[in-house]
């Protein structure tokens, strides 16, 4: 049953960036499901490709839980409005990796044990050495983190599984481990992992990988987080119909975001690459996603034509990355096709090969603009491989704190009504409930 702060859980930390924490995190999620549970998915850290993998397996949204995005209250009640009878928490990079949300400082925060995913292809007593170490250095930096125990990726069964097992001390428990497979890999795309729909794992490899693990043990170690101090409900409705763009172009936005505008709006959405018209409505999200992957597409669909000249009228559009890309004048690709997008924003965008920026990022608003008013600061995060090359007259509607922003002391470009944004923002940060409030 779930509790006041949210059903059970557990974080699975990884001794380092690419150990298969993704892998392990939906074999446990299938494991749990296959044992009669019912798993409520997290991610720690601002990532939407790994929740799309998670919510694929388990039928329902990921929650987002990163520290700089939400803050620990904003994490709390975010966790806590999960479902199901026990929650797992995939990590971000390694497990004390990140200033400003590591895995281990989300498990803190929540009062969460840690199950450790090691690579376990090359050693036996080895992984018993580095589970110790990280365990031992909760203590040594002084974190309140509980490693609990661990699941060895990529372990063979028979002699390698026992000597893991018998390494391990009484302290730590043996969870099972994940077999090597090949099709036990997910892709990889320049934003990360391929998007959970597009490239699901193989069924029959993911139900052998959940044999190997030892679901009641895991169920068994998961433990309650403490409640929030305040309510997770929203504010008041607001008399506003708020249209989303949903489609493979635009497909990262936080499952908290579509919650808050359904909770206190009416919500509608809408297909630029089906050559959607723009809904009647009194503003519109374009979240982040893969708009140069279609860039020819979105170009000819008409609904972006459409949308800048109802900006041009003064509907109020937000746009997040992606968004931003769709709301300018040009979009170069990587290959070199300059396409013609809304021309709502003064700036024409390129891809490059390399990522342009990757950090948490904070903003302070300079102008009131539809997210923020003047002297307020919002947390994000910013993860991009275009660049923006901005007219001469424009204008900018924040300063940057902390991160890169569009041409490094500035963010978010607004004409007419609209806004566009290099930077993803968490419900948390209060900054769509600023956008509903001003439609």
């Amino acid at each position: 049953m779930t509790g006041a702060g949210g059903p059970p859980g557990f974080v699975l930390g990884g001794v380092s960036s690419g150990v298969g924490k993704t892998v392990t995190t939906l074999a446990i999620v299938r494991a749990l499901e296959d044992a009669g549970h019912s798993v409520q998915p997290a991610k720690a850290g601002p990532d939407f490709i790994d929740p799309s993998h998670h919510e694929a397996i388990a039928g329902r949204p990921s929650r987002t839980l990163d520290l700089w995005l939400c803050g620990e209250e904003g994490v709390r009640r975010n966790y806590a409005r999960g479902e199901g009878d026990v929650c797992v928490v995939e990590g971000v990079m390694g497990l004390y990796d990140g200033d400003g949300s590591s895995t281990a400082m989300v498990a803190e925060a929540l009062g969460l044990p840690v199950v450790l995913v090691v690579d376990a292809k090359a050693g036996m007593e080895s992984v018993a050495a580095t589970a110790l170490g990280f365990q031992a250095y909760a203590e040594e930096i002084g974190r309140n983190v509980e490693v609990a125990g661990i699941v060895a990726q990529r372990a063979h069964g028979g002699r390698h599984e026992e000597g893991i097992r018998d390494a391990l001390p009484d302290d730590l428990e043996y969870f099972g481990r994940i077999p090597p497979k090949p099709d036990l890999e997910i892709p990889d795309r320049h934003l990360g992992l391929h998007m959970g729909e597009e490239a699901a794992l193989p069924e029959e490899a993911l139900a052998e990988a959940a044999e190997t693990l030892e679901a009641e043990r895991l169920a068994g170690v998961a433990s309650e987080p403490p409640a929030p101090a305040a309510s997770p409900e929203p504010g008041p409705a607001v008399d506003a119909r708020v249209a989303v763009a949903d489609d493979a172009a635009f497909c990262f936005r936080y499952s908290a975001t579509l919650e808050r505008f359904r909770e206190r709006a009416e919500l509608v959405t809408f297909s630029p690459l089906a050559g959607d018209p723009v809904p009647d409505c009194d503003g519109i999200y374009l979240p982040g996603g893969y708009p140069e992957l279609h860039a020819a597409k979105l170009e000819s669909a008409g609904t972006l034509e459409e949308l800048g000249q109802r900006a041009s009228e003064g509907l109020p559009v937000l746009g997040e990355c992606g968004g931003l890309m769709a709301m300018s004048q040009t979009l170069t690709t990587a290959e070199g096709g300059t396409h013609t997008m809304a021309s709502i924003l003064p700036a024409d965008v390129t891809m490059h090969d390399r990522y342009q920026a990757l950090d948490h990022v904070e903003l302070e608003a300079v102008d009131g603009t539809l997210t923020a008013d003047v002297g307020e600061r919002l947390r994000g995060h910013e993860f991009h491989y275009s660049s923006a090359d901005v007219d001469g007259d424009a204008r900018f509607g924040f300063e940057t704190v902390r991160g890169k922003g569009i041409d490094g002391d500035h963010d978010g470009l607004t004409e007419y009504d609209s806004l566009g944004t290099y930077v993803h923002v968490h419900a948390e940060s209060g900054a769509f409930d600023r956008f509903l409030e001003g439609l």
